[in-house]
């Protein structure tokens, strides 16, 4: 799907809040509802928008753990280990990098026991050579 300045534009808005009325958008946009709509739908059903979430403070969340999981992956395995990695529940984000790692994983634990076992499920994930993990301390938004 090829994307307009107006698909480009309704996302940036969708990005900052998602939960913007059909009416608003279209306000903004300088469009009809019924337009906002239908491009909402073809971007939906071409996958260019996967999904809607919510997301809280860190501070939201005190007891969770965060952090930080680069990646080597071996050879040319990098769409392989993605697949695997997001059946992964605990793996929160996953970025394609260039330098030293290929991949940077975004992790959530409930506690250090969860994050150690998560820790070595993604360890063992088939395609991955090396990994080094950095547990958020704090985090400023």
């Amino acid at each position: 799907m090829t994307l307009d300045d107006t698909d480009r534009q309704l996302i940036a808005l969708l990005r900052r809040d998602a939960r913007l009325p059909l009416a608003t958008l279209a306000a903004k946009l300088g469009v009809s509802r019924g337009t906002v709509s239908n491009r909402l739908r073809k971007l939906e059903d071409a996958q260019v928008i996967v999904g809607y979430s919510v997301q809280l403070q860190p501070a939201a969340q005190p007891q969770r753990i965060r952090a930080w999981m680069a990646l080597l992956v071996e050879g040319n395995q990098t769409r392989a280990v993605i697949a695997s990695l997001l059946d992964e529940p605990g793996v929160v984000a996953l970025h394609d990098t260039n330098g030293r790692w290929d991949l940077l994983t975004e992790l959530q634990a409930d506690d250090m026991a969860a994050l150690s076992k998560l820790l070595e499920r993604v360890r063992l994930t088939a395609g991955i050579r090396n990994t080094e993990t950095s547990i958020l301390l704090s985090s400023d938004r």
